[in-house]
């Protein structure tokens, strides 16, 4: 009996549309970059990208657990002595809750060049609408 393996050619992929109001943030970033992976498959090969593409929508109503709205803190570097930025999750929330969705999606994917290629596969909406109604994507619950 030999071993699947899975590459680019006979990877097919699905389109599925998550809604995040309610939801906690890393459980669903979790869940998201599993099935950026492709882990829900039964194709999964750890090389090769076969994940599918995720819409999430609604992610400005999404939620923190205990303090960590006021306590957490998003922190980046600009590359120059004494740079460090450091914003509150409840700023980010309010201005870039779009950004504080993906970016915990992409820090939950291998730190590659297969994460890179894995997380264009992600796209992140504010609002209850999307722009890919042509795909013809699945509601997905968690």
């Amino acid at each position: 009996m030999k071993t699947f393996m899975a590459n680019a050619q006979t990877v097919e992929r699905k389109w599925y549309v998550v809604d995040a109001s309610g939801k906690k943030l890393g459980r669903l970033a979790s869940q998201v970059a599993s099935i950026l992976r492709g882990k829900h498959k039964p194709t999964f090969t750890p090389h090769c990208d076969t994940g599918d593409f995720v819409i999430v929508i609604n992610c400005d109503k999404v939620e923190l657990t205990g303090k960590k709205l006021e306590q957490k803190l998003y922190r980046r570097h600009t590359g120059y002595v004494g740079g460090l930025k450091e914003i509150p999750y409840s700023k980010l929330m309010e201005e870039k809750s779009d950004f504080a969705v993906y970016e915990a999606v992409r820090r939950m994917l291998p730190k590659n060049a297969l994460g890179r290629a894995q997380i264009k596969k992600l796209r992140v909406y504010k609002g209850s609408e999307h722009e890919h109604a042509a795909q013809q994507p699945q509601e997905l619950k968690f």
